[in-house]
C-alpha cells in the first residue's frame, strides 16, 4: 500500500498506514497473549483436544490464504483496488491496515502454536528470524531495489504452504485420536521409528533423524502414521490440487474471453 500510495502521489495517506500498522501489531500481541492464557489452562486429554483443534483451525486459515493467493492474478492490482475504495477516507485506510495485520498476526500465533505442538520445541528464534527476513524483503520490494517475479515467488510459497497445511491436518487428526475423539482404524500403516537410537544415532528418515526431523517440523512427516492420518494428508493434497487446477483453468478462460472481446472491438 505504501508503494502504491507513493506511485499515485497520495503520500498524505501514509500516516494512516503507519498508525494502522502500530495498532494492528498491538492488537496482534494482545491476541497472542490471550491465546497463550487459554493454552496454559489445558492439560492431559483437554490439552490434546485443544492442540488437535488448533492444528485443524491453523490449516483451515492457511488454506483460505492459499486459495486467495491462487485467485489473485495481480497482487498489485488487488492492493490498488482496496486503496481506491478507501481514498478520501483516512479512517478507511487505517482500519483496512489494522484488519489486515490483525488477521495475519492472529494467524501467525495459531500457526506458530500449531507448529510448536508438532515439534514440541520452542520456535521463538525461528519466528523472529522469519519476521526479520520478511520485513527486509518487504522493505526492499517497497523501495524498488528488489526485482522478483511475484508469480513464481507465490507459486513456490504456495507449494510449501500446502505441504505445511497438510502436515497440520495429519497431526491434528493424530492428537484427536490420542484424545479418543476419532477412531484409529489401523494404528500404524508403517513404522520406521525404532524405540531408541542405535550406536550411530537415529536412522535418516526416523522422526528424530536428520531428514525425518526436518520433514516432521515443516511438512508433517510421520514415521509411523495411522491409516486416518495418512488418508487425511493425501486427501487434503488431492482436494487442494484439484481446486488449484480449477482456478488456473478459470483464469485462462477469463483471459481468453478478454482477448476475444478486444479482438472484436
Amino acid at each position: 500500500m505504501l508503494s502504491y500510495l507513493k506511485r499515485s502521489g497520495r503520500c498524505d495517506y501514509n500516516i494512516s498506514v503507519y498508525w494502522g500498522i502500530a495498532a494492528g501489531i498491538l492488537l496482534s500481541i494482545m491476541g497472542g497473549w490471550l491465546f497463550q492464557l487459554a493454552l496454559g489452562g489445558f492439560s492431559g486429554k483437554n490439552e490434546q483436544i485443544f492442540e488437535g483443534i488448533t492444528m485443524l483451525i491453523g490449516a483451515a486459515l492457511l488454506t483460505t490464504m492459499i486459495l486467495w493467493m491462487m485467485k489473485q492474478s495481480s497482487f498489485t492490482e488487488a492492493i490498488k483496488q482496496k486503496v481506491e475504495l478507501s481514498q478520501g477516507k483516512q479512517w478507511g485506510i487505517f482500519f483496512l491496515i489494522v484488519i489486515s495485520i490483525l488477521r495475519e498476526g492472529i494467524e501467525s500465533v495459531i500457526f506458530l502454536s500449531a507448529a510448536n505442538f508438532v515439534s514440541k520445541d520452542q520456535n521463538l528464534l525461528g519466528a523472529i528470524l522469519g519476521l526479520l527476513v520478511a520485513v527486509l524483503v518487504s522493505y526492499l520490494f517497497i523501495i524498488g531495489s528488489l526485482r522478483i517475479s511475484l508469480k513464481k515467488f507465490f507459486l513456490v510459497t504456495n507449494i510449501l504452504l500446502i505441504l505445511f497445511a497438510a502436515g497440520l491436518i495429519a497431526h491434528g487428526i493424530h492428537e484427536l485420536q490420542e484424545a479418543g475423539l476419532i477412531p484409529t482404524l489401523i494404528q500404524h500403516v508403517w513404522d520406521i521409528n525404532p524405540s531408541a537410537a542405535g550406536g550411530d544415532g537415529y536412522p535418516l528418515f526416523h522422526e528424530r533423524g536428520y531428514l525425518g526431523s526436518i520433514g516432521k517440523d515443516l511438512f508433517g512427516y510421520n514415521g509411523n502414521p495411522s491409516l486416518l492420518e495418512a488418508l487425511s494428508y493425501l486427501l487434503y493434497l488431492a482436494v487442494v490440487v484439484f481446486i488449484w487446477r480449477a482456478i488456473n483453468s478459470g483464469s485462462r478462460a477469463g483471459l481468453n474471453g478478454i482477448g476475444s472481446r478486444r479482438q472484436n472491438r
